[in-house]
């Protein structure tokens, strides 16, 4: 591991790096804080695959490429005499301080949950209007939706026992087959975007992150999948000549695995 001063020294030496590409690349050069924006993205989702895989020589280059680019837009905006990546870190350092006033102030707090309340009514008190005001537009929904769980329990509105949401997520489902009965579609994706709803809020109950869950099935299945596609290739058989009991040999078989 390294000292404080390599650790610095590295950070100056990726200040340094970025100063002269910005200067004599091209395509640096070229780069604007909405050019940079879709790539951000894809860097933390590739960040969170390597997460997802627990592949931590794969989590330290994609934190890499992260904070490459948060450089980048600091770069970019000491450019627009906005701001500079000191001001960021000033910046940051002085909310952490602010919002965690159990360790920098005289408050005593019991739980990590009181943290969590805590750091809403914080939040609030610097000028936000609402708690959910936190939450990105442009989180996907599933994301989204749990952070908006998380942000309201924060507040305080939240159900009691995991055995409510539970009957909640059942209330729902029944809602939803009265809808699929009735054949009215936007009905339909109304009531299943509250059962998906609901189920992402037992999830957080149950601590259960959802999005690692559906990752995680989403790779279970796509393994599966991909092993009943070379089994049928060994056997000189397309998928779509096989019949779903056929397919179901190799689909087991692949469950074993």
């Amino acid at each position: 591991m390294s000292t404080r001063e390599e650790q610095l020294k590295a950070f100056d030496r990726l200040l340094t790096i970025m100063d002269e590409l910005r200067e004599q690349c091209p395509w640096d050069r070229k780069q604007t804080l909405e050019s940079l924006r879709h790539l951000t993205i894809e860097e933390t989702y590739e960040l969170g695959d390597a997460i997802l895989d627990q592949d931590l020589e794969e989590v330290k280059k994609e934190l890499g490429d992260v904070l490459l680019h948060i450089i980048f837009y600091a770069k970019i905006g000491s450019e627009k005499k906005a701001f500079d990546i000191g001001d960021v870190t000033n910046g940051i350092c002085d909310k952490l301080i602010n919002r965690h006033p159990h360790i920098y102030g005289d408050v005593e707090v019991a739980d990590e949950e009181e943290v969590k309340r805590n750091w809403e009514k914080i939040k609030l008190k610097e000028g936000k209007k609402s708690v959910l005001e936190g939450v990105p537009r442009s989180l996907p929904a599933l994301v989204k939706a749990s952070r908006i769980q998380d942000k309201v329990a924060g507040a305080g509105f939240d159900w009691e026992e995991p055995q409510q949401v539970f009957e909640k997520v059942k209330e729902e489902l029944d809602e939803l087959q009265q809808e699929v009965d009735s054949e009215n579609r936007d009905l339909m994706e109304a009531e299943f975007g509250d059962v998906l709803f609901s189920m992402i809020n037992y999830a957080r109950f149950l601590k259960v992150d959802p999005e690692n869950a559906l990752e995680r099935t989403n790779k279970k299945f796509i393994k599966r999948f991909q092993y009943l596609e070379s089994k049928a290739k060994e056997s000189g058989k397309e998928l779509n000549d096989m019949s779903l009991t056929e397919m179901d040999v190799f689909w087991e078989e692949a469950k074993t695995l």
